[in-house]
């Protein structure tokens, strides 16, 4: 059965992006991005909310076109066009890059999709991760920690969640970031 995973980053105070949507703070260097890439390869599909879909949108589908890209960028750029996508959004009028528009998270359809031959599952937008946790959806969650504390921006976990998980593993990299994979 495939799982749904989410990967995101998070400040040491539990936040995904900073004030003003800010994301300067993400450390995606080389070495991080090469393990991005390695990881996301073999997911089956990307299950993204609609301002993670925009903001993805706004530069993979051409970013290997772009002569200072790395060559980890070039290659996420084709993982990211080649790899179906659904957007889950009630707004979303059309979706491009081998995308599908989903309007709303129905508990049966998700564990329907799971059944699915295929690999894993990439979750990406932290309401959406919100909204899979409320019904049971998630399968892991892959924090990577910045070390850094914000101060305020949006926390991953609204208040009020509980979620009771086990950690399995745990990696740092070069530049200080720590992945937490809890399931």
């Amino acid at each position: 059965m495939r799982r749904i995973i989410v990967a995101m980053s998070v400040s040491l105070d539990g936040c995904f992006e900073g004030p003003g949507g800010d994301l300067s703070w993400h450390r995606v260097d080389d070495e991080l991005h090469q393990h991005f890439n390695d990881e996301l390869r073999g997911m089956s599909a990307f299950l993204d909310g609609r301002r993670n879909y925009e903001l993805m949108g706004s530069y993979w589908p051409t970013a290997d076109q772009d002569p200072a890209a790395s060559p980890q960028e070039r290659e996420f750029a084709g993982i990211w066009r080649d790899m179906p996508k659904l957007v889950y959004s009630r707004t979303l009028e059309r979706a491009d890059w081998n995308s599908t528009i989903v309007r709303e998270v129905v508990p049966e359809e998700v564990r329907a999709l799971k059944e699915q031959p295929g690999g894993d599952m990439a979750l990406g937008g932290a309401e959406l991760a919100a909204a899979f946790a409320r019904h049971g959806l998630v399968d892991e969650w892959r924090l990577y920690v910045v070390p850094v504390v914000l101060g305020a921006g949006r926390p991953l976990f609204p208040p009020g969640t509980r979620l009771d998980l086990d950690l399995r593993t745990e990696r740092r990299f070069g530049n200080g970031v720590v992945q937490l994979s809890y399931r």
